[in-house]
């Protein structure tokens, strides 16, 4: 798995390290997934990355589970 950090556009970027070539990417509010043409996910993107880690990181330190925000 590798992860990039794109500050100007608040983007993070989520190589899952799974062997293929992209043949789509299905849009879902703040995530887009590209996927495979069997449908293995190999690279996902997360728009408004600051706010999503944040939120994240909050559900986290409470020990609990919260819905990310995701649009």
């Amino acid at each position: 798995m590798k992860l990039r950090y794109d500050r100007d556009e608040d983007i993070l970027i989520i190589e899952t390290g799974a062997k293929g070539t992209i043949d789509h990417a299905e849009h879902t509010g703040s995530l887009i997934s590209h996927l495979s043409v069997d449908g293995n996910l190999l690279l996902l993107e997360v728009l408004d990355a600051s706010r999503f880690l944040e939120a994240a990181l909050r559900a986290g330190i409470r020990g609990r589970e919260e819905e990310l925000p995701a649009s």
